[in-house]
């Protein structure tokens, strides 16, 4: 579960919340030192000042809006131009909207897709060669279980996750015997802030279906990480879920996802 080397570094991505917050602390744990992103400033030096006290390691933050386009590549160059050398790569930060298509804002749509594909991509791309060059690394990936079908009423939410575990799983089977190793992992309902800022509170899926702890979730994503599994899925619920969907017709499965979706009685 643990990597034998405690003085390397990994770089993750929407580090100041959910799964993304929990992640940290296991890598902490294990003496990793970490370089974390997202938007706010404050809650990056507050997580950095906790995690270097209580474990000993030391902790760069980078404050910068993910969904610009310019933010990866400015990101690569402030950490190569310091030295920094990441031996793991953690995309997990991302977001979602809700509602029909035709009445969702664009932009926010524009910056989804940004997100949740184009920065991860990209993020990948620039870091990737470093770590084949020495034949040693790891990147973990964060899809959803939406990844496994259509979502009607979160249609390019369900779609950007399909695109990261489509994308993920090549790339796992592209750096076979390079030392590198590429893990996506697929959680469910999930407690973070994600259906707050999706304004889908009241959706079914979040009221009527058992919602994981953040800290389990990322619990899993880790030690699939360090056993070098290249998909997982959080919670045997979820598991059976993903299976079931691959037997029934794709017309069904979008009407339950839908009905599921929908938001639930008051």
């Amino acid at each position: 579960m643990t990597s034998t080397k405690t003085t390397q570094t990994a770089l993750i991505t929407g580090a100041s919340s959910g799964i993304g917050y929990e992640l940290t602390k296991l890598f902490a744990g294990d003496g990793y030192n970490l370089v974390l992103i997202a938007r706010s400033q404050s809650k990056l030096e507050e997580i950095a000042s906790i995690l270097t006290k209580e474990f000993s390691i030391t902790v760069k933050v980078i404050a910068k809006d993910l969904s610009l386009a310019t933010s990866p590549e400015e990101i690569w160059q402030e950490l190569q131009s310091q030295g920094y050398t990441i031996d793991i790569l953690v995309n997990n930060a991302g977001f979602g909207t809700y509602g029909l298509f035709l009445e969702t804002q664009l932009q926010s749509e524009l910056n989804m897709m940004q997100l949740n594909m184009v920065t991860l991509t990209h993020l990948t791309k620039l870091f990737l060669p470093e770590m084949v060059a020495r034949q040693q690394g790891k990147i973990l990936n964060i899809a959803s279980t939406a990844a496994f079908q259509p979502g009607p009423l979160m249609a390019v939410y369900y779609a950007s996750k399909a695109y990261v575990l489509s994308f993920s799983e090549a790339l796992a089977n592209e750096l076979q015997n390079t030392g590198v190793s590429v893990t996506v992992l697929c959680p469910g309902p999930t407690e973070s802030g994600f259906q707050a800022k999706a304004n889908m509170e009241n959706s079914k899926l979040f009221k009527n279906q058992p919602i994981m702890d953040a800290s389990k979730v990322a619990s899993i994503g880790y030690r699939a990480l360090f056993n070098n599994k290249t998909v997982v899925i959080s919670g045997w619920k979820n598991k059976l879920l993903a299976l079931s969907i691959r037997f029934a017709p794709r017309n069904l499965v979008t009407k339950i996802v839908r009905n599921i979706q929908q938001e639930a009685q008051k």
